[in-house]
């Protein structure tokens, strides 16, 4: 569903992204790892079109979207959920969760879908609140829901469980793990918590440097030391 071929990417004269090659299939969660600074959010942003390449290929179902605009790629099927959630903090949560249907027409707009609220019930029950007053887990799930308002085909996680209790860092897995199982969506998840991405990934790659240096399935993570790479 989602591919990316040979990208490269510079700030100044400094090479962040290196020839990264990338594919995201529908049905499945692509677990992207790394430790810090090593460009995984950075290519996350040239995926929607926040940061610009300088050099090779970004498509989303066989078409090239590399010149899109991010308002185009997310009305095309890209929902991003930003590390550190950015929600909008004086907004109520029906409020935010709507600012996710806002490609959608008119008609559509105006009503959250209901299964936003059967995956994370806290919403429902705090619709009327504002956003900045909810916990940084909430606001998290709050995050999440508004990506998935908008019903992408390819569903973007930066950090999800950064700075998150451990009994909503549950709640999320339990719902990245059903939108998987559905199989009408493919999901990029990019991760530190080793953990958390293992219990998930069907496919990982490990960046460092700016280049791809392991990739393989989920089940053989564990045997080919992927924890180990994280902790060098």
């Amino acid at each position: 569903m989602l591919v990316v071929r040979a990208l490269d990417h510079y700030y100044g004269s400094s090479h962040t992204l290196r020839a990264v090659e990338l594919q995201v299939p529908m049905g499945g969660v692509t677990a992207l790892l790394g430790r810090n600074g090593v460009g995984k959010t950075t290519l996350l942003k040239c995926i929607m079109g926040l940061e610009p390449v300088r050099a090779g290929r970004i498509e989303l179902d066989g078409r090239d979207i590399t010149a899109l605009r991010p308002e185009r790629r997310a009305a095309i099927g890209l929902g991003y959920v930003p590390q550190g959630r950015e929600i909008f903090p004086r907004l109520t949560v029906e409020e935010n969760l709507r600012m996710g249907l806002a490609s959608k027409s008119a008609g559509e707009a105006r009503q959250v879908p209901e299964e936003i609220y059967a995956m994370f019930p806290v919403l429902h029950q705090m619709r009327g609140r504002r956003g900045g007053d909810l916990s940084g887990g909430q606001q998290q799930q709050l995050a999440i829901g508004r990506a998935l308002a908008m019903k992408p085909r390819v569903l973007i996680l930066d950090e999800p469980t950064e700075g998150i209790q451990p009994s909503i860092i549950k709640d999320i897995e339990r719902v990245i793990r059903s939108l998987a199982q559905r199989g009408d969506m493919a999901i990029l998840l990019v991760e530190q918590y080793y953990d958390f991405a293992q219990s998930l990934a069907d496919h990982y790659l490990v960046l460092n440097r700016g280049v791809v240096v392991k990739s393989g399935s989920g089940e053989s993570m564990q045997s080919e030391n992927v924890r180990g790479l994280l902790a060098v």
